[in-house]
């Protein structure tokens, strides 16, 4: 085994892996993204690039918030100050189509109060030269001067604040999870050494996925939030995975095992168990590529890698570490353990407890994760927007200011684009314009014709009308009177879009970008479904050769993350709990966050459905009892599982430090979904619906049991399935080859 005969060298080989990939994942964070939320292929983007093209000045993503430190913005003084601020935005380089109220007296530039008004700019250039602009301005321009007070906002602001408070957030929770995890640890293993190999573990993957997060922002984009939350997964999936490898050697050696053989059994049982479970999270997490959108696919590389990394760690570094420790494990040992292994263990007896009251348990259980799910049914979803950073963040000072002090955000607008206009009317604009006008939840229109509300044009075209044409393109500015990020402003896209017009059109904007993408995750959502359950159900099978536990752990799986998706409306949809989080409630989720964390926590489910259920099918070879196995696999897992699942809990619940709540979100989703898995379902639930099943639980039609003989993987194969006819030599060779026959020292052998 490549663990014993080269366990040297697979220590040299990290170390050496370990420096090269940090110091390439050293610049990960400087070129991750927080923008990747349309595909090209849609309608909204389709708008952007003609407006891009033909109105390249159309769409301000920098938005200077000046405030009048005395008077209003008309004063002399004031007015002088903003002229010049104006012109020294437009001599900044890589800055384009730059305008304030200063320049152009339009009046939805001033705000009500008349003490602040805007200068606007466009930032152009891809994700990296746009943020390195926009830094390069708002260092250089924020701040007091003279008479005013200068702000910077806009969505190039938003998204380089979210980048660099990402960064600054991760490193705030790394300092806060260690010394907890590494306290865990101890209380769990009490022995020093046996508690540091799971944090070893874990940094190694976390430098691991920062290599790879830089090299996957080299040929695609990757979301800055993926930094966050592929590197609590790193942590806590090596954390969880050692957990188990550790925990089963640490079994073998009491049994008595010299240690090449205990990390042989090591390897064949929970090594395997690992392996199979990284499969199950990968798939969950692989399934996002599925969505055209390059900030779901972002997760879905670095998440897959990121298993991979974990996983590798626990099955390859790890065992040849175990190897050369030995018996040393316990060293640093500070209270003594008894072994898990007789009758009375705590999780035998709860084990017991709750297979003799099935009934009462299931309905109990089943009751409240039900009521955690009902907020789930009221779900609105929206899309996120400068709200999701700190209050003391300028983007976010900008954002409110726009919200309740003027006439309308120039970064919402919905666009309208013809790019074909040429051979239309005046006449045939006007009335376009005036028909969309009257559409319920639009503010106002602005057209080359003039503006337009409630159905009439207001005011005629003005100096600032010219900007809406070039050659034979033209756009329309729909200012909502509604949220745009939210289902109404969702309505309002479809409603416009559902107006007829004199021309082809294209609809923009963030609504119009919302509204795309909610129609293209619902209608990619059923293929991500089949391949996650049909992979689900495969696996599984190999693993157990029955077809009732894969359905009913799917089942489960359903219910379980209904419930936490229902607290999550509660909390952040809702506004509870906003003042101890810190977060500003918005009414709404994210149209993407259910998507994203269906795919992660339905993996991290399946990842202690696997640990359990192996262990229980492992005994059930043995002993052939299905209320004795299930006590049994309860009894050698249910430490690891609720342990494993309180350490990556303490992980994720470490994210609600973050000042974006996007990432808040995540956190608290994550921990609440592992924690009612481990605890709810895992350690209550499983074992009251197996109970009710009885020995059904492993029934499987004559042909699968036969497949699965053939090709599954198994610990020992129960007598039940030698009556199909394959041959018992085959049953040999396997057990031979697993260790589970010819051994005497085998347990139960």
């Amino acid at each position: 085994m490549l663990a014993v005969r080269r366990a040297w060298w697979i220590v040299v080989v990290t170390v050496l892996a370990v420096a090269v990939a940090a110091w390439i994942g050293r610049t990960a964070e400087s070129h991750l993204s927080a923008g990747g939320f349309a595909a090209d292929e849609w309608e909204s983007s389709g708008a952007q690039a003609a407006l891009a093209a033909a109105f390249p000045d159309a769409s301000p993503n920098l938005v200077l918030l000046v405030t009048a430190r005395s008077g209003t913005v008309s004063d002399p003084s004031v007015a002088a100050a903003g002229a010049a601020l104006t012109e020294r935005l437009a001599r900044e380089p890589g800055v384009t189509g730059v305008s304030s109220y200063w320049s152009t007296g339009l009046p939805e530039l001033r705000s009500v109060d008349n003490r602040q008004a805007l200068v606007l700019g466009v930032v152009s250039g891809d994700d990296n030269t746009v943020r390195a602009t926009t830094d390069r301005v708002t260092t250089d321009l924020d701040g007091s001067s003279g008479p005013i007070a200068v702000t910077a906002g806009g969505t190039a602001v938003i998204e380089s604040q979210i980048v660099q408070q990402s960064a600054d957030d991760l490193h705030r929770a790394e300092l806060v999870t260690f010394p907890v995890i590494a306290v865990l640890l101890l209380i769990f293993f009490g022995s020093a050494v046996g508690a540091a190999l799971p944090l070893v573990v874990g940094g190694v993957a976390i430098v691991g996925s920062l290599c790879l997060l830089r090299l996957l922002a080299s040929v695609t984009e990757v979301s800055a939030l993926a930094l966050n939350i592929t590197s609590g997964m790193c942590l806590g999936l090596g954390v969880d995975y050692s957990l188990l490898m550790v925990s089963r050697y640490r079994e073998e050696l009491r049994r008595g095992y010299p240690r090449d053989r205990a990390l042989v059994r090591t390897l064949q049982t929970a090594g395997r168990t690992v392996l199979f479970s990284a499969v199950t999270v990968a798939i969950g997490l692989a399934s996002l590529a599925i969505f055209p959108i390059p900030f779901l696919r972002s997760f879905a590389f670095a998440g897959t890698g990121v298993v991979v990394l974990a996983a590798g760690a626990a099955v390859v570094v790890l065992p040849a570490v175990l190897y050369l420790l030995g018996a040393r494990i316990e060293s640093g040992r500070l209270w003594g353990r008894a072994p898990a292994t007789t009758p009375a263990h705590f999780w035998y007896r709860r084990a017991q407890a709750v297979m003799r009251r099935p009934l009462l348990v299931t309905a109990t259980v089943l009751a409240v994760l039900v009521v955690m799910g009902l907020p789930f049914l009221r779900i609105a979803l929206g899309d996120d927007d400068e709200r999701i950073l700190p209050a003391s963040s300028s983007a976010k000072v900008v954002g409110d200011a726009l919200r309740t002090r003027f006439a309308s955000d120039p970064a919402w607008t919905i666009r309208v684009v013809a790019e074909d206009a040429a051979h239309s009317s005046s006449a045939a604009i006007d009335d376009y314009a005036a028909r969309l006008s009257g559409v319920s939840g639009v503010a106002r229109v602005d057209a080359v014709t003039g503006h337009y509300a409630r159905g009439a044009r207001t005011a005629p075209a003005d100096a600032s009308s010219a900007a809406f044409t070039s050659g034979g393109a033209t756009w329309l500015a729909v200012v909502p009177s509604a949220e745009p990020l939210s289902p109404m402003g969702a309505r309002l896209v479809r409603d416009i879009r559902a107006a007829p017009a004199p021309f082809g059109v294209m609809v923009g904007g963030g609504a119009a970008v919302l509204v795309d993408s909610q129609d293209s995750m619902l209608g990619h959502l059923p293929l991500v479904v089949a391949v996650i359950v049909v992979a689900t159900v495969v696996l599984l099978f190999l693993m157990v050769g029955a077809i009732v536990v894969p359905l009913k752990t799917l089942l489960l799986n359903v219910v379980s993350l209904s419930a936490t998706f229902g607290a999550l409306v509660f909390v952040f949809q809702d506004g509870h709990l906003a003042g101890p989080l810190g977060f500003t409630p918005t009414d709404t989720i994210s149209v993407r966050t259910p998507i994203l964390l269906f795919c992660f926590a339905f993996g991290l489910s399946m990842d202690y459905e696997v640990f359990l259920i192996s262990r229980i099918k492992e005994e059930y070879d043995r002993v052939h009892d299905n209320r004795e196995a299930v006590a049994l696999g309860l009894q050698h897992t249910g430490r690891v599982v609720t342990s494993a699942a309180v350490l990556i809990a303490v992980v994720f619940l470490a994210l609600l430090t973050s000042s974006v709540t996007t990432i808040k979100i995540m956190g608290l989703g994550l921990a609440l979904a592992v924690l009612v898995d481990a605890f709810l379902v895992r350690a209550t639930l499983v074992p009251a619906l197996m109970r009710l099943l009885g020995d059904r639980n492993w029934w499987a039609p004559r042909p699968l049991r036969r497949l699965h003989l053939l090709v599954g993987i198994w610990e020992r194969e129960p007598l039940a399935i030698l009556d199909v006819g394959v041959p018992v030599r085959l049953a040999t060779r396997r057990g031979e080859r697993d260790g589970s026959v010819h051994d005497p020292g085998h347990p139960g052998a």
